[in-house]
């Protein structure tokens, strides 16, 4: 089946081409509303020209305009084309805040986290959402959603990772429209005893209540966080070690209510309301009860931005459903993705967890079908277990690229867990609907809570033992977005020779293939002559990174400080050898020297001249007296040292017009040769 026959597929590509254009390429409002303009005025002009019959060009036309949307839909999300945006009128003063609770996050150890919307500054109406943290108390009532309070203070940027290659949680905040955060102590605000009610806020007070009479109940604790994630989207009780076994298992989307879930709702509710079709008008009946509840259910999950973005994409997949045409779900599909960029946010593309969900049912959709004809089995049995084994090696080959992109690592008994969780899991769906309702009315036996409760812990035990086996977890795997790419290429082309073989269709396979070994072998090419050296920022710590062709050396005091920042560099250098060494006072860096001085080593080399100057762990020196007297290029001080003492260090660098580089403000020093 040719996808791109279907014309909503089509333009639904245009669509994503103008987004990523508008995205890199950031034109200004004026410039992406005139190309769009001047669209549709040639449209028009050869719709009236030519009535009969569409023409390439009024095709080609057609695309043009829809990349032209694209672009203007991108330029109008971004915070500078929002006419009343709180960053047109932003300063470094403090100013009158009343933000409004949208999205409570989970809590880190230091702080209550929460997405806010502000409502005014000063005494301007203003829009816009930020990222607000409150410092952890537990003696104090944590924010609801809903909940409007008062702040006098000012706005602050969010910074870059310090560190290369690490992950970029600006960037992640600036996808989902949030530029800016607030962090405050538990007095610094206050709270407005009426605030008004929103959709958002009930769905958060339903879930709110619903957890509270789940905790009445007699629920183990880890099976209690399995539950609120599975069913209310709430993965803040869920234990560490619950939540490593789920990512080493490969079965960490069981826990995040998303497509998954909605999926197996909709076939679900498809299969107990199947009595209506026999009714006039049942089929109609069915497809706007089926809708309804779905929606019911979405509230009840809290409306987070994953469940309405996955609840969207099922709407339109049951009305194809409804429609019962095969050909209609790529279609159905493709519009539903149209619709959710055009109209909810055009940024949600590049979001990990929407690239998923569409990856994995665009998957299902094209290949699951082309899994069963390649076997029929007699019994029922076997026929379940074939359709389950498709769906799951149609979904994983749907996200595959997608998750050694962001996550770099690849479960192995991906296919065990399915068949071993996945059977389950429309049970433990449609079983804890019954419990929640049954809780919120008080009638919930206690046999039920046994029965449920023991069917969550066995899944716990399964995944358990299937994280264990860690010779099939293939972790640290180097993947960037060229081999993302041209995977995808593979995989595709790969269905296509499968649907229909041809000679052009196993040259390009072939070739693809080809393209992806060659780029594979220049990249370990290039890292064989490579050499560099990083200076890196740890709070509180020192950490330095030499890599040498495919190895990496990592110098520092305490090498678990330094696992995090070394993993990442290591990953995205594609490098195959890791070591660590404590810290030197002195390497030889290009044929030029340098030294390193801490609290416990504040000796120099002597006769040799200085080129850089490294301070870490806080050095009680004479730092002018230091300076005359070897005369170093430049002055590093990384995150181990006292703030009070690089503020002393970069004033008297300042006053010599000597660079200094302190990493916790400019990031990791980064030195190639």
């Amino acid at each position: 089946m040719r996808l791109l026959q279907f014309t909503a597929v089509k333009l639904t590509l245009c669509l994503i081409c103008g987004i990523l254009i508008g995205y890199y390429l950031r034109p200004p409002l004026p410039l992406s509303f005139s190309i769009v303009f001047v669209s549709i005025i040639l449209l028009g002009i050869i719709f009236v020209n030519n009535k009969k019959a569409p023409s390439l060009l009024f095709g080609i036309l057609t695309g043009f305009l829809t990349i032209a949307i694209g672009i203007f839909s991108l330029s109008l999300s971004e915070s500078k084309n929002i006419g009343q945006h709180y960053s047109q009128q932003l300063s470094e003063e403090n100013r009158l805040f009343t933000l409004k609770i949208r999205e409570v996050l989970k809590p880190n150890s230091y702080s209550d986290r929460y997405v806010v919307h502000i409502k005014s500054m000063d005494s301007l109406q203003v829009s816009g959402k930020v990222l607000l943290n409150i410092t952890a108390d537990s003696s104090v009532r944590s924010l609801m959603a809903d909940d409007e309070i008062v702040i006098f203070t000012n706005l602050q940027t969010i910074h870059p990772p310090l560190n290369p290659h690490q992950f970029n949680y600006k960037k992640y905040l600036s996808n989902i429209g949030i530029e800016h955060q607030v962090k405050l102590a538990r007095d610094e605000y206050y709270v407005k005893p009426h605030a008004t009610t929103t959709l958002f806020g009930m769905a958060y007070k339903i879930r709110d209540r619903i957890i509270k009479k789940l905790k009445k109940e007699n629920f183990g604790a880890e099976e209690l966080g399995v539950i609120q994630a599975l069913l209310l989207g709430q993965r803040n009780e869920i234990t560490p070690e619950i939540d490593a076994d789920y990512k080493e298992a490969g079965a960490y989307h069981i826990l995040a209510l998303s497509g998954l879930h909605i999926g197996i709702l909709l076939g679900l509710l498809h299969f107990i309301l199947r009595p209506l079709e026999f009714l006039p008008k049942g089929r109609t009946i069915k497809l706007v009860v089926i809708v309804l509840l779905l929606w019911a259910f979405a509230l009840l999950a809290g409306l987070s931005a994953s469940n309405l973005r996955a609840t969207t994409m099922f709407t339109f997949v049951a009305y194809a459903l409804y429609l019962n045409r095969p050909t209609s779900h790529f279609n159905i599909l493709a519009l539903s993705l149209f619709f959710i960029l055009l109209l909810l946010d055009p940024l949600l593309i590049f979001q990990v967890g929407f690239q998923l969900s569409y990856a994995a049912v665009f998957a299902i959709v094209w290949i699951y079908p082309l899994l069963q004809r390649l076997w029929t089995p007699q019994y029922w049995f076997t026929k379940k277990g074939w359709e389950l084994v498709s769906v799951s090696i149609a979904a994983q080959l749907g996200v595959l690229p997608i998750s050694l992109y962001y996550f770099h690592q690849f479960p192995g008994l991906f296919l065990v867990s399915s068949l071993l969780i996945l059977p389950f899991l429309t049970f433990i769906l449609g079983f804890g609907i019954l419990v929640i309702v049954l809780s919120l009315t008080n009638s919930l036996p206690s046999v039920l809570v046994t029965i449920y409760d023991t069917v969550i812990r066995w899944m716990n035990s399964i995944i358990g033992l299937v994280a264990r086996q860690e010779n099939f977890l293939f972790r640290n795997i180097s993947f960037d977005a060229i081999q993302l790419i041209l995977s995808y290429g593979i995989i595709i082309t790969m269905v296509l020779v499968f649907i229909k073989a041809s000679y052009q269709r196993v040259i390009v396979f072939l070739v693809i293939i080809l393209c992806f070994q060659a780029y594979v072998l220049n990249i370990r090419h290039l890292t064989q002559n490579k050499e560099s050296l990083v200076i890196g920022h740890i709070a509180r710590n020192s950490g330095i990174i030499h890599q040498s062709g495919q190895k990496i050396t990592v110098f520092a005091h305490d090498p678990k400080a330094t696992t995090r920042m070394a993993s990442d560099y290591a990953i995205a250098q594609n490098t195959i050898e890791l070591e660590h060494r404590p810290i030197i006072n002195s390497y030889l860096i290009g044929g030029k020297r340098m030294v390193i001085l801490d609290s416990t080593n504040m000796e120099l080399p002597i006769n040799y001249e200085v080129s850089t100057l490294v301070l870490t762990q806080s050095p009680k020196i004479n730092f002018e007296r230091l300076l005359d007297s070897i005369s170093p290029k430049i002055v590093i001080a990384d995150g181990s040292n006292y703030r009070s003492y690089i503020e002393l260090w970069k004033a008297t660098c300042y006053k010599k017009q000597l660079p200094f580089h302190y990493t916790g403000e400019k990031g990791a020093f980064l030195f190639e040769w």
